[in-house]
């Protein structure tokens, strides 16, 4: 991940380019070439192409906020991956989901938490997303897709919490009564924001999927975004 300037992107129907990457739509898969370099701590260059094969595609988009400042898009929930990057290791096939976020409004000024989880499913995937609006509201929504693509509106079982991440940020999930779930597998952890491989159960059924959690309070204090230009790398000027 790279921060640029405008003079970084170029956009046409099928292709979306930042800088040295970019991701190109076949008609059938989203091929993503990456050349990049990472953040501290670990400085190191990330190279390779990921491809990303939907089992389906849905026109689904669900609203995050009553007026619609922010909103969800599942666009695959259920795909096939291949990871071929330039290091040992980081190579292998299976199971992905692709999804984006769209929204006019800063993130830390409509929520102050949200949790996010999709789960592969026997017959589908299963996807939950709750959030505490800075109003006081709440969003909670659970969505079943089946291996067509058809949508299935659940009534979701109660929030269980599990451990908190490295950085105590607080988790939950839904989970069927009586149910623990647990983090069989971390992929990031920040002081805001966690994301990891997820074990829960639903309707009986035992499943491990992508969860992330995203404190949205710590997020806007002062004493962490200067921290944020640190981490993340910043490239000015950048000219095709």
């Amino acid at each position: 991940m790279t921060d640029r300037g405008a003079s970084a992107l170029r956009v046409t129907d099928d292709t979306l380019q930042v800088g040295p990457s970019w991701m190109h739509w076949t008609g059938d898969s989203l091929v993503i070439d990456i050349d990049e370099i990472s953040g501290p701590p670990v400085i190191s260059r990330v190279r390779g192409q990921i491809t990303v094969t939907p089992d389906y595609l849905t026109g689904t988009e669900m609203l995050l906020t009553p007026e619609g400042t922010h909103v969800w898009r599942p666009f695959a929930p259920s795909a096939r991956i291949t990871v071929d990057l330039e290091a040992k290791g980081w190579q292998w096939t299976g199971h992905s989901y692709f999804d984006a976020n769209f929204g006019t409004r800063a993130l830390e000024d409509d929520f102050s938490y949200w949790t996010w989880g999709r789960y592969p499913l026997r017959d589908g995937a299963l996807c939950f997303y709750d959030a505490t609006r800075r109003d006081g509201s709440e969003l909670a929504v659970g969505l079943k897709f089946d291996k067509s693509g058809n949508i299935k509106t659940l009534n979701p079982p109660d929030k269980t919490t599990f451990k908190r991440s490295l950085w105590q940020v607080r988790r939950e999930t839904r989970a069927d009564p009586g149910y623990q779930p647990r983090q069989v597998k971390p992929m990031l952890d920040a002081p805001f924001y966690t994301r990891a491989a997820v074990r829960t159960r639903f309707e009986g059924e035992e499943t491990v999927g992508v969860h992330e959690a995203l404190d949205l309070n710590r997020f806007r204090s002062p004493w962490l975004k200067p921290m944020l230009a640190v981490r993340v790398p910043r490239r000015a000027n950048w000219r095709f």
